[in-house]
């Protein structure tokens, strides 16, 4: 298993990166968090990798931090999730904003990632509830209490965007019940 690559950047094609480790060269799909992260040709780079063997093929793919890994290794365990759509998934949201969809349950925010179905999205949220949590998303990916979830789960389901329903969420008071946050969220955004 090829777990870090250190070496030298010689080409950068997205999503696919060449780095050369003492003369040998190896190629490398990254996700494009990691690809725009990654420094000019011809410096040094390290990745953490994970090495899939297939039937007809071996590939690398390459990381940029531990969670990002973390996640893309919980994703491609799911039936029907292989280590592209996995990556695509990467690509179109950050770790941090994986985790919090998963906790909130927001389909929604899986299906703009361009590959990924209403039915994919959904036993993605599924499969990945409660393996996403504070050992891969980010601290403030999780809202400050269960009311809070539960609040924003409701203004999301009303149809508001999450940008919306988020701004609502933090003009209430820290320990509001849920009926009354719920109440003072729509208040608020009636205005």
């Amino acid at each position: 298993m090829i777990g870090r690559l250190s070496g030298t950047l010689l080409e950068k094609n997205p999503p696919q990166v060449l780095v050369d480790c003492h003369g040998v060269g190896y190629e490398v799909q990254v996700s494009m968090s990691t690809f725009y992260n990654l420094p000019p040709l011809g410096e040094q780079v390290a990745l953490l990798t994970h090495f899939v063997v297939r039937e007809d093929a071996q590939l690398l793919y390459g990381f940029g931090t531990a969670p990002e890994r973390e996640a893309f290794r919980q994703l491609i365990k799911i039936s029907g999730v292989g280590p592209r759509t996995a990556l695509a998934v990467l690509s179109g949201m950050s770790v941090g904003e994986l985790a919090q969809a998963v906790s909130l349950q927001e389909a929604g925010r899986l299906v703009k990632v361009p590959g990924i179905g209403k039915k994919t999205a959904e036993r993605l949220l599924l499969e990945l509830k409660g393996k996403l949590g504070a050992d891969i998303g980010a601290p403030h990916a999780q809202p400050g209490s269960d009311a809070q979830a539960d609040i924003l789960q409701a203004l999301l389901a009303l149809g508001y965007s999450d940008k919306e329903a988020a701004a609502a969420l933090k003009a209430l008071p820290k320990d509001v019940g849920v009926s009354e946050g719920i109440k003072l969220a729509l208040k608020s955004l009636a205005k």
